[in-house]
């Protein structure tokens, strides 16, 4: 009987295991190390979009391609890369990247985006006062500050701030202050700031922020902010802005700045975005006067030029002093408000029409000619969403994302709190938690748990390392330790309901699995080809040297001549540089004589050209001696080659970037045949076969 019993169990097992079989077969197998058909399919189709992605030939090239992969994250596991701290570190590192996404409420974050998008129709311009104080201010800080910009709020409405109003002022000061001293100092600096009062207009916000402000740059701009739009202020800022009509002055908006009053100057509809081109003149604003007045002259210079009807991108490339633009006409990104110095974006937008440019504008900078390109108007959600988003992410209103997570994380797990425990060790904890020195070993006899979350209990000797973990040293404070246990009592929790979400993720998401295993053998891959590949190319110089002697005729320069290119502004100043550079003048005292009274008279490029290097050198017979009077556009070129180089192998300096770059694929392909020799690999022909079908 027990004999039928097992025959009929094996019997099943054997159906069962076949069945499995049969569902994702066996593709590979390295050394014992099975791959399924799921996996490398998946992979070949993600890294494959081509249209014969069901080609035998394509499926058994990237089969090779795969198995090469396979063993070397094989060989990184044999040399046990994946218990190394550095390694653990740097997954962890991915890992909480990666699982961001799935800590914060998908459904919050959303309406978040969507309000961000419907914020960026209008452009709101502001002015600001504010009174610092840090997200962790001392409660008689914040009371003060509250007090001072409250006066301060009252005086721009024009309310008269009788002795009633101030002793509602001082007796909420006083709540939070424990010396007559300390108390009778803040209550003195409210009243010195009433008498502002005698000094300025009441309704100039201006005035009074020059005097009031703490924003450093309110003494220069009187608290204006200019125009600005959605995710370009601290989140609180930005909403209560854009609560405000034109003219309005907000109540008292708290930020990790401080206190903040905000009149709204202006609300207009979205500017969009434009795109530009611009020559720049650089010069410092501190410059000496006579470099300022040589960037002058040279953009007064192109800019009459411009009006004398050469074209702008000619200008550019051949003027501007901004590296990263000239080279392709002074075209820059496209911009919206706000993104620009001010200087620079009010002339922009003021460009009636595409094709319009501007007279010299001054920036910071230097100096600037802009030319529109075109213009567009916001752009559809759609399009924006996904930028919109990822800014959101990096905002402060993320928290609110988080929050409402924290919140669905409790309910979901099941989160039990013990409140008697968690008062117990927060009424235990002394003023060693003021002073930064607290130690949980003080606390060891509290082992209770604090609350539960799924399957995890937490105690109050977790809970007390926590604090040690976290606090920060507090001189001055007035917070009872019991005060500052609390705040870190709900900072603990909202921790630790991420914590125990993020541990759940390879479990809840299959996608969030196979992404972290991607990770973890790709950095596996990268270390051990770095140790075995790249950086052993660039250490390694005997090998280096002897595989450049091996393969020098790979490496040849082609044809080359040595030559200065003179560009000059019209024919006469060309036949001048011809008269110099026979009477044997060098292109230095050339340029300095030629361009002294004007800095564009002559350009000069200096160097070794091979074909394709340079259009102009491409087209001419390449013979020593002057070759000159080439038209480029209103220009003249003159062209003095110096020498003509035959073909030879490039010195190994010369071309080390390519060398190394060979060398690498050379030990690559050595190192993959020996872990083909060290590794058995078998791969099921039957189910590479279905591959793509």
């Amino acid at each position: 009987m027990k004999k039928f019993v097992l025959l009929v169990l094996s019997c099943f097992l054997l159906i069962r295991s076949n069945a499995v079989a049969q569902t994702d077969p066996i593709i590979l197998t390295i050394d014992g190390d099975s791959i399924t058909r799921s996996e490398f399919d998946r992979v070949y189709r993600k890294n494959n979009n081509r249209s014969d992605i069901g080609d035998p030939a394509a499926v058994n090239e990237y089969m090779q391609l795969f198995i090469n992969y396979k063993l070397k994250v094989k060989e990184a596991e044999a040399q046990k890369l994946d218990t190394a701290e550095s390694f653990i570190n740097e997954l962890n590192g991915y890992r909480k990247q990666l699982a961001q996404p799935y800590l914060t409420d998908k459904d919050v974050s959303e309406e978040l985006v969507k309000e961000a998008y419907e914020r960026m129709k209008t452009e709101v311009r502001a002015s600001q006062i504010l009174i610092k104080v840090s997200s962790d201010a001392l409660p008689r800080d914040t009371a003060e500050a509250y007090a001072r910009i409250m006066i301060i709020r009252d005086h721009l409405l024009g309310k008269t701030i009788s002795s009633g109003r101030l002793s509602e002022y001082e007796n909420l000061v006083r709540k939070v202050f424990k010396t007559d001293s300390l108390m009778n100092e803040r209550i003195s600096s409210l009243k010195n700031l009433l008498k502002l009062k005698s000094s300025i207009n009441s309704s100039s916000f201006e005035e009074m922020a020059k005097l009031a402000s703490e924003d450093p740059s309110a003494a220069d701009n009187s608290g204006d902010l200019g125009y600005f739009t959605s995710l370009m202020m601290v989140y609180p800022f930005e909403s209560a802005a854009y609560k405000l009509k034109p003219g309005e002055i907000s109540m008292p908006v708290r930020t990790k700045f401080g206190y903040h009053i905000i009149r709204c100057t202006d609300i207009r509809p979205a500017s969009g975005e434009i795109h530009v081109a611009h020559i720049m003149v650089k010069v410092a604003p501190n410059a000496p006067d006579s470099v300022q007045q040589q960037a002058k002259l040279k953009i007064d210079e192109i800019y009459n030029k411009l009006k004398a009807g050469e074209k702008f991108e000619d200008l550019a490339m051949q003027y501007s002093d901004d590296r990263g633009s000239s080279q392709n006409g002074g075209v820059l990104p496209w911009f919206g408000t706000g993104r620009m110095v001010a200087e620079f974006e009010k002339e922009a937008f003021s460009l009636a029409k595409d094709g319009d440019y501007s007279a010299p504008v001054r920036t910071s900078y230097g100096w600037h000619i802009i030319k529109r390109l075109e213009k567009r108007a916001l752009a559809s959600f759609d399009d924006k969403k996904n930028e919109i988003k990822n800014q959101v992410q990096r905002d402060s209103r993320s928290e609110m994302s988080k929050s409402s997570m924290i919140e669905r994380i409790k309910k979901e797990y099941n989160f039990k709190e013990f409140v008697k425990s968690k008062d117990e060790l927060i009424n235990a904890l002394d003023t060693s938690v003021i002073h930064g020195d607290f130690k949980a070993e003080s606390l060891s006899r509290l082992n209770k748990p604090v609350f539960s979350l799924g399957k995890k209990v937490y105690s109050q000797h977790d809970f007390a390392y926590f604090i040690e973990s976290r606090q920060t040293k507090r001189t001055g404070s007035a917070s009872t330790p019991q005060a500052i246990g609390y705040s870190m009592y709900d900072d603990y929790v909202n921790n630790m309901c991420l914590a125990y979400e993020e541990s759940q993720l390879e479990n809840k998401y299959p996608e969030f699995r196979i992404l972290m295993n991607e990770y973890r053998d790709g950095i596996l891959l990268f270390d051990l080809t770095d140790r075995m590949v790249w950086s052993k190319a660039v250490k390694d110089s005997a090998g280096l040297l002897e595989f450049y002697k091996a393969n020098k005729s790979n490496y040849m320069w082609g044809d080359r001549c040595k030559a200065i290119i003179y560009t000059c502004q019209n024919k006469a100043i060309a036949g001048k540089v011809k008269k110099m550079i026979k009477k044997g003048v060098g292109p230095d005292k050339i340029a300095a004589d030629i361009n002294e009274k004007s800095k564009l008279n002559v350009s000069i490029n200096e160097g070794t050209f091979s074909k394709g290097d340079n259009e102009i050198i491409d087209g001419i017979n390449w013979e020593k001696g002057i070759v000159s009077d080439i038209n480029k556009g209103n220009q003249v070129i003159v062209i003095d080659i110096l020498d003509v180089l035959k073909p030879m192998p490039k010195s190994l300096d010369e071309a080390k970037g390519l060398i190394t770059s060979d060398y690498q694929n050379y030990l690559e392909q050595e190192w993959i045949d020996s872990l083909r020799s060290k590794y058995k690999v078998q791969i099921n022909e039957a189910v590479l076969k279905t591959i793509g079908k």
